[in-house]
């Protein structure tokens, strides 16, 4: 029997298991959104900035075990303030379906209204855009669409609708989502590895986004390697969930600008194994280490798709395959004979990372010292907190101060696009009712996409969105300084900001101000008391206080 193409593609979609779609309504596809108004459990999440819809599309694409999120646009303007989120999950690996407009057919190349070529805009930031132009590929493009983004380096897919397409009438049937396939290390490989970590007596594991839709089982997995084959674990750059920060084998956070103390002792090391990290500049401090091309140590890199072990690196091994399924073949073999050899290696990463976790801070004069406010806020967190943070020095604090362990989540753009803190909150709010989502966020990113607060009193989402204020674009900032010292920067960073506690409230939210270090108990204890609302807390900080790890005027701390 016929049906709409549109029909068709809503099915399709509710076929792939998709119950939400983040969109900004566009009338490129409205033979879309008319379809899905008729398929049960599909709930439409309409946003206020296609910017802040994209992220809250990619903080989905890393909440549901590896399925992509869905972002609806419409062409030319509405895609194009989605760009940034696109790029987002094309350098994080981060699932994520893109449905958008386009003009009609019979227009193509008169530069109709809005369009553009999209195999040309959106080459560089996507796996694949599929241009559905016959009405019998419509359900096998979300088909083959869906598996793209999902398979191998996880990544966006682009399927390009055009408006004349929706209300057509087609006979073609549901493609049904395709298996994944899942590659699997050779035996040999996994027995040079097993030979390598034998005979290491300084090793080093990164555990990165390959791992982040990894389950608890698998995260269970990997603390029981470290702790038979005395290995210690980093999780990388923004993926501080993957191993339990308390925990005796914990051999420091692998994230930008690694602490100078824990850095030196790093690079003691004489074997990296990279389980699922991509090993960009960030982790690699800067390609410094290990160093690109050719890495100083010897260097086993773990990842999905064949395709991205080498193209940075001379690898000395490289396996391509699930990190989860390496972790079990060696748990299987069995921990080799003197693997407590590493125990005081071990032991000497773990007393860095716990020194530099300490709870301790200098005062500030010139405002609240943000180590105060990541402190307090850990009080208070749930074994399976969500939290997401903007991009901004403001996050150093963050992964200092905050212990993460399995079970928690972390949602942020790691290739450091602000913008994504506030919606990612609220997309975290609305995928699990109930469950504690805390967004951190500069002023700067606050006001980039912060009118997505809207978007979580609309339907019903409660996060707890945290502002650190030093009124200033803080970490261009303390660039300024570093590069060109002694020299006045303030104009090119200043800002002037908003009371953020009262703009909260215009939208009908909590809205607390924190204004000195004594406030800060009572003012995330009231925060974290409020219910069935988001809040807002508004934290005047110490600009002086430039990051984690370093002051204005003072010597880094880091790397």
């Amino acid at each position: 029997m016929s049906t709409t193409v549109g029909r068709l593609l809503a099915e399709s979609l509710v076929a792939h298991g998709i119950d939400k779609i983040w969109m900004v309504p566009g009338e490129s596809f409205l033979g879309l959104t008319d379809a899905l108004t008729e398929v049960p459990n599909v709930e439409l999440v309409v946003c206020r900035h296609e910017g802040g819809a994209g992220f809250m599309a990619v903080a989905d694409g890393r909440m549901q075990g590896g399925r992509a999120g869905v972002l609806l646009v419409s062409r030319g303007p509405g895609l194009s303030n989605a760009m940034v989120a696109i790029h987002t999950a094309h350098h994080d690996a981060t699932p994520l379906v893109v449905l958008c407009g386009q003009v009609e057919r019979k227009d193509f190349g008169r530069l109709a209204l809005q369009e553009q070529n999209y195999s040309k805009f959106l080459s560089d930031v996507t796996k694949d855009v599929i241009e559905v132009n016959e009405v019998v590929q419509a359900s096998e493009s979300i088909a083959r669409a869906f598996h793209l983004a999902e398979s191998g380096t996880p990544g966006p897919v682009a399927v390009i609708l055009p408006e004349d397409i929706f209300d057509e009438l087609t006979d073609a049937p549901l493609s049904k989502p395709r298996p994944r396939v899942y590659g699997g290390a050779r035996p040999e490989d996994l027995d040079q590895l097993a030979d390598m970590l034998a005979k290491a007596e300084r090793p080093l594991v990164w555990v990165g986004g390959a791992l982040a839709n990894a389950s608890m089982e698998t995260l269970g997995e990997l603390q029981q390697l470290a702790e038979q084959w005395v290995l210690p674990v980093s999780p990388t750059h923004r993926r501080p969930q993957l191993f339990d920060a308390g925990h005796p084998n914990y051999g420091g956070y692998m994230g930008i600008r690694v602490p100078k103390q824990l850095l030196d002792q790093i690079k003691q090391a004489d074997l990296i194994v990279s389980l699922g990290e991509r090993i960009t500049d960030s982790v690699s401090q800067s390609y410094t280490f290990p160093s690109a091309p050719d890495p100083q140590l010897p260097l086993v890199h773990v990842w999905p798709n064949p395709d991205e072990i080498g193209r940075v690196f001379n690898v000395t091994l490289g396996i391509a395959a699930e990190p989860a399924s390496v972790i079990r073949s060696l748990l299987r073999r069995g921990a080799p004979a003197g693997a407590g050899k590493r125990t005081a290696w071990v032991g000497s990463l773990n007393a860095i990372h716990q020194k530099l976790m300490a709870p301790e801070w200098d005062s500030t004069p010139d405002g609240v010292n943000f180590a105060a406010v990541c402190v307090e806020i850990a009080k208070h967190l749930a074994p399976d907190a969500v939290l997401t943070s903007d991009a901004g020095n403001f996050s150093s604090f963050i992964h200092r101060y905050i212990p993460f362990k399995p079970g928690m989540n972390f949602l942020s753009s790691v290739v450091g696009a602000m913008g994504s803190g506030v919606p990612m909150a609220v997309a975290a709010s609305l995928r699990n009712p109930g469950r504690q989502a805390i967004g951190f966020c500069g002023d700067g990113g606050a006001l980039m996409n912060g009118n997505e607060i809207a978007t979580a009193m609309q339907y019903g989402g409660t996060p707890i969105i945290i502002i650190s204020d030093n009124k200033r674009y803080g970490t261009i900032g303390m660039h300024h300084e570093v590069r060109y010292p002694n020299r006045p920067y303030e104009k090119a960073v200043r800002l002037t900001n908003p009371d953020f506690a009262a703009w909260a409230r215009v939208f009908g939210c909590e809205g607390i101000t924190i204004s000195s270090e004594a406030e800060v108990e009572a003012g995330i204890a009231a925060a974290f008391a409020v219910k069935g609302k988001p809040v807002v807390v508004h934290v005047h900080t110490s600009a002086i206080q430039m990051s984690a790890w370093r002051r204005s005027g003072a010597p880094r701390v880091h790397g």
